[in-house]
């Protein structure tokens, strides 16, 4: 009875021929493959130094009661005064025919209101003004 018993044991061996002939396989096609690659070489752009000086922005200062101070460092020492923003746009326009793309940044005091800010920053976007900033000061620590 002994002999039946091992004779109906089953075999358990893993085959390894299929998997070493699918990786001789793969090894062919890499080989064959791999001098095909080209390498590409990526044309990064050089940088310069800048033929022109960056222009000075117009500075627009809102007081907290709502007038306006104007700086223009490239053409005056001196500030101007204006009462409020439709005072000032006129001045402005003619400012900027010559150079529309001449920065302008709005600066306020922490009491400022938002909104007087705001009103400002409006009137030179229908103005149609290309570049406006706000003006920060970097806190010391």
């Amino acid at each position: 009875m002994e002999r039946r018993r091992s004779r109906n044991r089953t075999m358990s061996q893993i085959n390894v021929v299929p998997f070493i002939d699918v990786m001789l396989v793969l090894l062919v096609i890499f080989m064959a493959t791999a001098p095909m690659i080209q390498t590409s070489q990526v044309e990064l752009p050089s940088v310069g130094k800048a033929s022109a000086v960056p222009a000075q922005p117009i500075e627009i200062t809102v007081l907290t009661d709502g007038r306006l101070r104007v700086r223009d460092r490239e053409r005056e020492a001196s500030e101007r005064g204006y009462a409020d923003v439709d005072a000032l746009m006129p001045w402005l326009r003619e400012r900027l025919k010559a150079s529309p793309d001449h920065p302008v940044v709005i600066a306020a005091d922490q009491r400022t209101p938002y909104g007087k800010v705001m009103a400002v920053m409006d009137a030179l976007q229908r103005e149609q003004v290309a570049r406006i900033g706000l003006l920060a000061r970097q806190r010391s620590n």
